[in-house]
């Protein structure tokens, strides 16, 4: 008889589930038990935003956490900028930040900072790719970073309106002054950035 074994394994399956909705899992996603996410590709910074978020995404908990395919914990909070009130979420894994997500408070997502070294740009840049092999010079491409580390520099993406890349290295010379482009060779991506301006 077949239907016995199926009956006796039942019990078990149900117990499973049952086990598995009372667990305690602060960092797990529930849309990544979907089978339907398994196979989706990893999320990559492209001209339109990360992931499924764009400068159509609203800037809210539940919108965010769907764009990013629910793979981190989210952290929210308001900063000002030139006076004005914004949102941002930071997106976790465990206590290190992997992306912000930030834009006008009740508005939508107009700036992205991924720090995740897994993600890479459409043009296949990642967290600790050299300054070397995307640039020559910086004149034309790169200013100092805005309001990040006073040393970092931050170069718009070859070929691109909406992406640049964070390069971040060491320099003796002062803080307010550009590295020169010997010093800079050796920088490497420390953040990829999604502007819904251009940058």
């Amino acid at each position: 008889m077949t239907i016995r074994p199926l009956l006796l394994a039942l019990p078990l399956v149900l117990s499973g589930c049952s086990t598995l909705s009372n667990m305690s899992m602060p960092h797990m996603s529930w849309s990544s038990l979907n089978p339907m996410n398994w196979f989706t590709s990893h999320l990559k910074v492209n001209e339109q935003g990360v992931g499924t978020l764009t400068a159509d995404t609203p800037m809210t908990e539940a919108a965010v956490n769907d764009g990013l395919n629910g793979n981190y914990h989210l952290r929210s909070g308001m900063s000002m900028s030139d006076g004005k009130m914004r949102a941002f979420y930071q997106a976790m894994t465990d206590k290190t930040v992997q992306i912000t997500v930030s834009g006008a408070l009740k508005g939508k997502v107009d700036r992205i900072v991924v720090s995740d070294p897994t993600i890479e740009s459409q043009w296949g840049v990642k967290i600790g790719t050299p300054f070397n092999t995307l640039y020559s010079k910086a004149f034309g491409a790169c200013q100092k970073a805005r309001g990040l580390e006073p040393r970092d520099v931050e170069c718009k993406a070859p070929d691109s309106q909406h992406v640049s890349y964070i390069f971040s290295g060491d320099w003796q010379g002062p803080e307010e002054l550009m590295p020169a482009d010997d010093a800079l060779k050796d920088w490497k991506v420390s953040k990829i950035v999604w502007h819904a301006a251009n940058p």
